[in-house]
């Protein structure tokens, strides 16, 4: 599929707004990302500067600019809070072989299903847009919550393993796929 051709990604689901990131979304997005209760698992990811933010924004949009798909920001598209930011997430292209599934919420929003919700959307999106690209999910072993909302998109447990790269010396990190991955797939994402 050509870059600009119009791909069928949804826009909506039964409580979410989803949207590629726009430059207003930055001081939301800046909120979420530097907020530490939301990084308990990873506590090095979190943003100190907004100039992080926004360059994480523009990678993702430049990913929808080159292949018609990558991270939404999602909102409450209902009730008193419609427009509330929940929280990222999607499918963005890792390595050029896989699509990485990925969702950060709010620490108030989590437990009441948006993880799943955006995890369904994003992964159907990703199988619309290139079904020959693998799903797959790259999270920390101690992040039940997240590798739940992996299990409920589909995807299976395929590789355990030491985290490459986290300051934390016995970090496991556990990669989740839609399908089988050959040995250099899974080498290329659990090298770096």
């Amino acid at each position: 599929m050509a870059p600009d051709d119009p791909v069928d990604v949804p826009a909506r689901t039964a409580r979410l707004v989803l949207a590629p990131p726009r430059h207003e979304d930055l001081e939301d997005v800046f909120a979420l990302y530097s907020d530490p209760a939301v990084w308990e698992h990873l506590p090095s990811g979190r943003h100190t500067d907004r100039t992080r933010t926004a360059l994480l924004l523009q990678r993702i949009r430049d990913s929808w600019d080159a292949i018609g798909l990558g991270s939404w920001v999602a909102r409450l598209a209902e009730g008193p809070d419609a427009g509330r930011l929940v929280g990222t997430g999607g499918c963005d292209l890792r390595m050029g072989v896989t699509w990485n599934l990925s969702y950060r919420l709010h620490r108030r929003d989590w437990g009441h299903g948006y993880a799943g919700e955006l995890a369904a959307a994003a992964t159907a999106a990703a199988h619309r847009v290139r079904p020959d690209i693998p799903v797959t999910a790259y999270l920390l072993e101690h992040n039940t919550r997240s590798a739940a909302a992996a299990e409920r998109a589909g995807l299976h447990l395929t590789w355990r393993g030491s985290d490459a790269g986290n300051p934390d010396p016995g970090a496991v990190r556990l990669l989740y796929a839609d399908r089988p991955l050959s040995r250099i797939v899974v080498e290329v994402l659990t090298a770096s």
